[in-house]
């Protein structure tokens, strides 16, 4: 310690850091417990001054200090004053370790925090994402009643954030705050509620663990969220997913019925006298109706299946907890290798593992005989491993694989490990209580061992012979006459004990012996321990009432030396004896019944298992492994005997084009896409600060297509600003698109005339059985119109770039988004889809047809586009006003938009004569493409170039059946404007696509593995936009 306390004076003066160093032990100061390390007064000093430093360095060299004096233990609470000073600091990395220091000082030094209020209260507006979560972080650990109206509204901010890093630490603070004042569940609950509906897989682990903490009985919460928690969950954080499966287990225990009753249904014909035909016919067919699992069941397992193969042991126990409670019993088998395999993790994580396996062993012997032999016991293992093993190999054994498992604990009985080797006797007696074949076998092993130097074995052996023999003791006279030689030898006070108890349970069948042995006793009954005096005592009152004539004046004898023990019990117990077994004018009615009182027949002992009574703890839960209940405990509940309605999990449909039917698949991919662009902003946060604030962007524009649109526009003006820096990035290269797709509208004309002889390239995807009413790919013709080469030589990816070509885009049903509804435009309603045409207002563009209706019985007048907020760079083409639109009447315009290759929100407002509408269109990743159509060869070639930072993948796993050409096409194109390029090997299928403002190559790669897996790669120089598409492509091609 002295050699620390002195290591920072070091620099300016040697000898005196040594007296100081020296005499820290001495001056304690009395103000704290802290003392010790707070006399070196002049390090501190100089901290302070580094602290109140111009420069940055200096600062960020005396927190690194500071930090690492709290790591040691330290006291550093007096430099709170100069800390906070700094927390206003431009420096991104002082500011951080300013707030790590806050966090930890906050709730010891509450006053002082509390004058930093305001400062915190700043900081929860910085544009830097990671300082409001800080903010939120100190804000939520000063732990005074006084701020929890301010902690409250903080909470309520940040749970609207842009950032799923922030709305992380909002749900991270509902539970410190519950904690703090329990009375503001109601507005946490709401906060909860709000939450819960985050897309993003950042958030949802956080948000669950706090609805765990703080309402984990409002299970209507969830029921809206089930499907999309489940098909997140394998993109959630590790701990995340051990939250939310945990509480997905208790959700199936009170939705679904259970998937055990198959075979369970009991037989019932009787017919009640009074019941009809029809109705005992009625009963009849309901008992015989086939259990049907519920989808949203279905989807739970399925979705937590891959989690199996999970790195992290917590998760693999949470999915064999699931599995184990809410699955049928013929799929519960596939959880038993997973947790073999966690046999191979420290001791920790082996101890819970064998702990849980013990307890489904009981149950079900079939899920682990095949991994008999990963439940031996090797030498390194420690005792609390090895007796856990054995409680498996008992649990398993049977008469197919006992004579291999009794071979094996022969050996296990030499251990050097005592306690190891005593746990393995009482092993063999439950295998030869459970197993009768071997009974005798056992026995005789057991007998051989009374002979063993060892007197702890010796005196196991005896206890477990002595259950043993309880259960046929006329057979065995000889080995309890053997066991009564034992005790001259024999001094474990549990062995002695039970010998004895042995022979006077059996005095009648060595009346011999049993005399004998009495007299002995006797003669040492003094020095014997309390548990084998009890057991003298016993053994002389049966052999005065059955051999009187030889023992009674001994029996005698003990009593008197029972009557003046030291031992209160030994002498109560005497006492009772002699007033039962020698009758006098004393003794009352019980003295005709000693005889049968002290030689009734026992019941043999039942040998089992101390798992048994486990398994009505939730597996892998603390209860469970201390086999008492925990505080916090949540019980799973029984099945329910009928499902509730499982139409609550449905979530309402915004888009209104129901007359397709892919539409309603669309929707759901739309779901999947608006989260993954979400959560993908948060990853490349953590690369630096400013690309989190630029990414924020995007961030909003995700939100806008959840259908909060004026939640939506205020959050996209207000981010705008942050993203100046993105936005100049993005405007290197829009201007190819519109061009393009005009060009691509005239080639589909004349492919449809005469095709070329390409057709052989694309034979795979030129198939029309995945959709009857869409035409098939059509293809690029070799002429290029003079602005497309313009647009294809400004790619600058490689010389060549002259043969590649737009190509027309694939035919695909119409997506329709709500623009305003009926309801907010007071009549009017709007819709919008992306046409994948070329824009005639201009070739950076993206075209999009609106769909206006009056749904009044009156006409409404001068419809147009009124005042636009629209983020730096992005430019809008609107429609002509239209002068009126009569009652039920409808009409299609085209506008276009310059979305500057990104996915931000273009607000604007949709006017009549009298109102004004907020309105907003967000367009999907997908839209932004416009299909390319290159050679295999340019493809590999461009591919090439774009690697490294420029390429993202991902693995998908799927059923085989989609992964066919044409499922796999239909999956890409629906989701983005890509062209197919031909390939020559039937397990890898590429599409290419370049961004509209950038020209930029968009470059997909579908591979095709061994099983069901598959690897999807993106190339691009767009790495954003590559790794939203990635995201929103990843769950479609994963959908069965």
């Amino acid at each position: 310690m002295s050699s620390n306390s002195f290591s920072y004076n070091e620099q300016s003066g040697g000898g005196e850091a040594t007296e100081l160093g020296q005499e820290a032990t001495s001056t304690i100061s009395p103000s704290g417990a802290f003392g010790l390390f707070s006399s070196d007064l002049k390090k501190n000093e100089d901290l302070k001054q580094m602290l109140e430093s111009n420069k940055d360095s200096a600062k960020l060299d005396a927190m690194k200090r500071i930090v690492g004096m709290i790591a040691k233990g330290k006291n550093a609470s007096e430099l709170f004053p100069a800390v906070v000073k700094n927390v206003a600091s431009k420096n991104i990395e002082i500011k951080k370790l300013v707030y790590v220091y806050l966090v930890r000082y906050a709730e010891e030094q509450q006053d002082l925090a509390l004058l930093s209020i305001s400062t915190f209260q700043r900081a929860l507006k910085d544009p830097n994402q990671l300082i409001r979560a800080s903010a939120l972080r100190v804000l939520s650990s000063i732990r005074v009643p006084i701020i929890v109206p301010i902690m409250m509204l903080a909470i309520k901010e940040a749970s609207a954030d842009l950032s799923p890093y922030v709305r992380k630490n909002a749900a991270h603070a509902i539970q410190k705050l519950y904690s703090l004042d329990p009375e503001q569940k109601e507005m946490l609950i709401e906060v909860i509620e709000k939450l819960l509906k985050d897309k993003s897989t950042l958030v949802a682990g956080s948000v669950v663990m706090a609805f765990e903490e703080v309402c984990p009985d409002r299970i209507d919460l969830i029921h809206k969220n089930y499907r999309k928690l489940c098909n997140l969950l394998v993109d959630v954080e590790e701990w995340g997913q051990v939250v939310i499966i945990h509480m997905l287990t208790r959700y199936a225990r009170t939705q679904f019925v259970s998937p055990w009753k198959e075979g369970d249904e009991l037989e019932d014909n009787g017919k009640n006298f009074y019941e009809s035909d029809d109705d005992q016919k009625e009963k009849t067919d309901k008992r015989k109706k086939p259990y049907t699992m519920d989808p949203d069941h279905r989807l739970l397992i399925r979705n937590t299946k891959p989690l199996l193969q999970s790195r992290n042991a917590a998760v693999v126990m949470a999915v064999a907890q699931l599995y184990w409670h809410i699955s049928p019993k013929s799929e519960a088998g596939i959880i038993s290798k997973s947790l073999v395999r966690l046999l191979r993790s420290n001791r920790e994580v082996q101890y819970i593992v064998l702990q849980n396996i013990a307890t489904m062993s009981i149950q079900r012997k079939g899920m682990f005989e095949p991994y008999l032999k990963s439940f031996y016991v090797r030498s390194t293992d420690p005792t609390m491993i090895k007796t856990l093993k054995l409680e498996i190999l008992t649990n398993l054994a049977n008469e197919a694989n006992i004579s291999i498992l009794l071979r094996e604990f022969q050996t296990y009985v030499k251990s050097q490990d005592k306690q190891f080797a005593a746990a393995t006797i009482q092993t063999i007696g439950r295998c030869a209580t459970n197993i009768l074949e071997v009974t005798d076998t056992c026995l005789n092993g057991l007998v051989c061992l009374l002979s063993n130097r060892d007197e702890i074995v010796v005196a196991e052996s005896v206890v477990v012979i002595k259950k043993l023999l309880q259960m046929q003791p006329a057979q065995h006279g000889e080995i309890i006459k053997h066991m009564a030689k034992l005790l001259d030898s024999i001094t474990v006070p549990v062995a002695r004990a039970s010998i004895l108890w042995l022979i006077g349970e059996n005095c009648e069948r060595v009346p011999k012996i049993a005399p004998d042995v009495l007299r002995k006793m006797a003669k040492s009954f003094t020095s014997e321990d309390d548990l084998v005096k009890l057991q003298i005592l016993n053994l002389g009152a049966k052999l005065y009432l059955t051999n009187s004539k030889q023992t009674k004046l001994l029996t005698q004898y003990i009593l008197n030396l029972g009557k003046y023990d030291q031992n209160y019990d030994i002498r109560d117990h005497t006492r009772f004896i002699r007033q039962l077994i020698v009758p006098n004018e004393k003794s009352g009615a019980l003295s005709k019944y000693a005889k049968k009182i002290f030689l009734a027949q026992k019941p043999a002992p039942l040998l089992e298992s101390p798992f048994k009574d486990r398994d009505h703890f939730q597996l892998g839960t603390l209860s469970h492994a201390l086999n008492i209940k925990a505080t916090g405990y949540l019980e799973l509940s029984n099945w329910p005997e009928v499902a509730p309605d499982p139409s609550v999990r449905n979530v309402e449909v915004i888009e209104l084009a129901k007359e397709w039917t892919p539409a309603g698949k669309a929707k759901q991919e739309n779901s999947a896409k608006k989260f993954y662009s979400e959560s993908e902003e948060e990853e490349d946060s953590s690369d630096s600060s400013s690309d989190s604030e630029s990414e924020s962007g995007s961030e909003s524009g995700e939100q806008g297509e959840s259908g909060e649109e004026g939640d939506s526009n205020e959050d996209s003006s207000e981010d705008s600003s942050s993203e100046q820096d993105s936005e100049s990035e993005r405007e290197s290269g829009l201007e190819n698109k519109r061009t393009a797709k005009r060009n691509s509208k005239e080639k589909e004309k004349k492919t449809k005339q005469d095709r070329t002889p390409l057709t052989k390239d694309v034979s795979l995807l030129d198939l029309d059985d995945f959709n009857p009413v869409s035409t098939p790919v059509a293809l690029p013709t070799p002429a290029l119109s003079p602005s497309l080469m313009a647009d294809l030589e400004g790619l600058n990816l490689s010389t060549s770039s002259s043969v590649i070509s737009v190509s027309t885009p694939a035919f695909v049903p119409t997506k329709t988004h709500v623009l305003l509804h009926r309801m907010s435009g007071k009549g009017l309603a709007a819709h919008y889809f992306f046409p994948r045409q070329p824009c005639i207002f201009g070739d950076k563009m993206v075209s999009i047809q609106i769909t206006l209706n009056n749904t009044t019985d009156r006409k409404i007048e001068n419809i147009h586009i009124g005042e636009k907020k629209l983020p730096i760079g992005m430019k809008m083409h609107v429609f002509n006003p239209i002068d009126s639109l009569e009652p039920e009447g409808s009409i299609t315009v085209s506008m276009g938009i310059d979305f500057c290759d990104s996915t931000q929100t273009a607000s604007f407002q949709l006017c009549t004569k009298d109102d004004c509408f907020s309105v907003n269109i967000q367009p999907p990743v997908g839209e932004l493409l416009l299909p390319v159509a290159m050679s295999e060869k340019d493809f590999k070639k461009e591919q090439g170039v774009l690697t490294g930072m420029n390429e993202t993948s991902a693995v998908i796993i799927a059923a085989p059946q989609n992964f066919t050409p044409s499922v796999i096409f239909q999956k890409v194109v629906n989701v983005a404007n890509v062209g197919a390029v031909p390939s020559g090997q039937d397990n890898v299928h590429r599409f290419a696509a370049k961004t509209v403002h950038s020209g930029s190559l968009m470059l997909v790669t579908v591979e095709l593995k061994e099983g069901s897996t598959a690897q999807l790669i993106i190339n691009t120089e767009k790495t954003v936009i590559g790794s939203v598409l990635l995201r929103e492509l990843k769950p479609v091609l994963s959908q069965g």
